[in-house]
This record gives C-alpha cells, sequence and structure tokens, in this order.
C-alpha cells in the first residue's frame, strides 16, 4: 500500500466524525429525552401526591357522613320521643274535652227534662255557706241546717277551683267572660 504525505497537509483522524448537515447530534437528542422524561415524570409526581390528597379528603367526608347519619338517627329519635309526648298529651286533652263535652250535653238534656243542675254560681234566692276543701255534702246539708233538704232539692258541694297556672303568668279575665293569660317577665 502506497500512501502520499504531504507534510504541510494536517492529519484526518478517523475517531472523530462529523455530523452530517441538518442532523441533530446525539447528545442533544438525549439531553432533549431525558428533560422530557424528567418534566413527565414531575407531572406523574404531583399528579399522584394531589390524588392521594384526594383520596385523603373523601375518606374523610365519607367518615364525617356516616357520623352525621348518626347524629340524624339519633335527633329522629328525640324528635319521636317529642312528639309521642305531645300526641299523648293531645290524646288526654281531647279525652277531658269530650267529657266535658258529654258532662255539658247530659246538663242540657237534664235541663230539658226540667230537673235541676248543679250551678257553679249560686242561686239568687238561696245563700250557700263556704265550703271547705275537706266538707262532704253531708257536713254542708248540717251546716246549712238542713235548709234545702226540706224543699226535695239536693245540696251540691261547691267545685274548688283548678289551682291557678305557672306563677309566671297573670290570670286576665275579660266582661264577656273569656280568660286569658299574661306571661309575667
Amino acid at each position: 500500500m502506497t500512501m502520499i504525505s504531504e507534510p504541510d497537509a494536517p492529519a484526518i483522524e478517523l475517531g472523530h466524525r462529523e455530523a452530517a448537515p441538518g442532523k441533530p447530534s446525539r447528545a442533544k437528542a438525549i439531553g432533549v429525552i431525558a428533560a422530557g422524561a424528567l418534566l413527565i415524570t414531575v407531572v406523574n409526581v404531583t399528579a399522584a401526591v394531589y390524588l392521594y390528597r384526594g383520596v385523603s379528603d373523601l375518606r374523610m367526608m365519607e367518615a364525617r357522613l356516616e357520623k352525621l347519619g348518626q347524629f340524624e338517627q339519633r335527633i329522629s329519635a328525640r324528635l319521636d320521643t317529642v312528639n309521642n309526648g305531645f300526641q299523648s298529651r293531645f290524646e288526654t286533652l281531647d279525652r277531658q274535652l269530650q267529657a266535658s263535652f258529654g258532662q255539658i250535653n247530659g246538663n242540657i238534656a237534664r235541663l230539658e227534662q226540667g230537673q235541676p243542675v248543679a250551678a257553679s254560681e249560686p242561686a239568687s234566692g238561696a245563700t250557700q255557706p263556704a265550703m271547705l276543701d275537706n266538707t262532704t255534702v253531708a257536713d254542708a246539708s248540717a251546716a246549712d241546717g238542713g235548709a234545702g233538704a226540706g224543699d226535695g232539692q239536693p245540696a251540691f258541694k261547691r267545685k274548688v277551683a283548678p289551682p291557678g297556672p305557672n306563677p309566671s303568668y297573670q290570670r286576665i279575665q275579660q266582661p264577656d267572660g273569656k280568660v286569658y293569660y299574661k306571661k309575667i317577665n
């Protein structure tokens, strides 16, 4: 093999190749790929952190909703208890009203038949003695001296007024007979 050499010409190194014009170098391509992979990794890690926080918040909200359901059941049970109390009170009041209406209807029927009815106010012609809470009909007729016993009319015991309402209320009776209670603070 024959070699021609010029002493002034630069030597060519076989290990170093120059890139062809218009093609990027391999180092730049590897750098771009590494930067893209790093960016994707950062996005994935950020998404994983937010996903973990979201799942944690979701579990916490589910626990609070479960507690809210238990709270709702407790409130519902208490409301049922209160409603049952009010319902029993209304039923008691209804029975009392029905008894009162029955008594009034009985008194009206007696009046229509001409029989005497026990009046809550004394008759204008006869005076009744003041009675104590523990007096009986026999005691009242004995205290009356037998007045009314000869007429054939029975002596009735005066009804004792029920105790007044709560002391923080004032009773107001109007001339037309209506009674109102005014709260005193």
